[in-house]
């Protein structure tokens, strides 16, 4: 099966408030004036989007990626969505909704979840795994049919049933709102076959995403679906030499590891999540691969959520993230140990280079094509 080529881009992270695995929260737990700031530096940095994340003790996410997209101009939001809590036609005509007010610049990421504790939070009533990936499958069925039918349908799922559903509001693009999919499990993987304009995971080994990539690539077939697109999720830590950037590196370590329990890190027993297993098991086997993949933060709090870095100079690092292109990564899903800061960084010295980098390389194979 061929594609056409994904295009590079590059997503950031707006928090509903200043924290991280460093940093302990003060302040309001909607801090406006943070969320402006940081929406802002992202789109002045030239960030094509920033990732809103959810949480079960969370601001909701839809309604804070409003107010991003009314304090900017250009940048998209790709928001975090857990299904199985709202109706997927409601969902669906509130994705739109905005999509419309924003001209077309959101996305959702659909997190499955697979922690028994934070979904119980919601009133899970699925215990299973692979369950709640079914039951993904199904909402997104409904939620495409949504989005895109023009008479009214009916659905008859093991999960949902819905008699005559029908939205007025669509998408502002014909080609809709791009849906995302994470996840390392074989229902997750299946899931992602059926559904993902583009697929996210972890900042793994040269190796993982390989073989990960090759799994949703068949999975694409098997569904007879164009292949998504691949991001990769990681935290940069920079410096003026590869010197300073270890030693910045081990400084976050040790500030991190002194706030475990301020920050709420603290690594307890074995994630049920693939995706944060797969990594514990590369950073319990040492804190850097691949020359520049660093995996301390993941070993220490138990690979919540995006943890793994690489680590160098912005020229080192850029490089670094081609060789991720290489693989088949075009989207770099990025955020600081520092946010603010840090993705003001990104946009000054780490995103020019990758993007004059593609772009020699993308010339080199159109000479060589010749």
């Amino acid at each position: 099966m061929t594609t056409a080529p994904h295009p590079l881009r590059f997503v950031g992270f707006v928090g509903n408030h200043n924290s991280s695995e460093i940093i302990p929260r003060q302040g309001p737990v909607v801090d406006r004036d943070y969320i402006e700031a940081t929406a802002k530096a992202h789109e002045y940095g030239g960030f094509d989007a920033v990732l809103q994340a959810f949480h079960s003790d969370a601001p909701d996410s839809l309604q804070v990626s409003q107010h991003i997209t009314s304090v900017t101009e250009r940048l998209n939001v790709l928001i975090a969505h857990r299904p199985g809590f709202q109706a997927p036609t409601i969902l669906a005509r509130q994705f739109a909704t905005l999509d419309q007010l924003s001209r077309g610049r959101t996305a959702i990421n659909v997190i499955t979840g697979a922690e028994r504790a934070e979904l119980a939070r919601d009133g899970n009533t699925l215990e299973d795994k692979d369950d709640r990936y079914a039951r993904t499958s199904e909402f997104l069925d409904i939620v495409r049919a949504e989005w895109t039918s023009q008479t009214p349908f009916d659905y008859q799922g093991r999960f949902y049933q819905v008699e005559q559903g029908f939205s007025l509001v669509k998408p502002y693009r014909e080609s809709g709102i791009p849906v995302w999919i994470a996840g390392a499990s074989q229902a997750a993987i299946d899931v992602a076959g059926r559904h993902a304009d583009t697929f996210a995971l972890w900042g793994e080994t040269h190796d993982q995403v390989r073989e990960l990539l090759s799994r949703v690539r068949a999975a694409a077939v098997r569904n007879n679906r164009p292949v998504p697109a691949f991001s990769l999720s990681l935290r940069p830590v920079l410096a003026d030499t590869e010197e300073a950037a270890w030693a910045k590196a081990d400084a976050i370590y040790e500030k991190a590891k002194a706030l475990l329990d301020k920050t709420g890190f603290r690594r307890g027993d074995l994630p049920n999540n693939e995706g944060a297993r797969r990594l514990l098991s590369i950073a319990d086997q040492g804190h850097r691969h691949d020359t520049r993949l660093w995996t301390a933060i993941a070993g220490l709090t138990g690979a919540k959520g995006n943890s793994t870095s690489l680590v160098g100079t912005p020229d080192q690092v850029a490089d670094a993230l081609l060789d991720y292109y290489d693989l088949g990564v075009t989207t770099f899903l990025i955020r600081g140990f520092d946010p603010l800061p840090d993705s003001i960084t990104y946009g000054r010295e780490l995103l020019p280079r990758v993007r004059q980098l593609v772009a020699e390389r993308e010339r080199a194979r159109a000479v060589a094509a010749e």
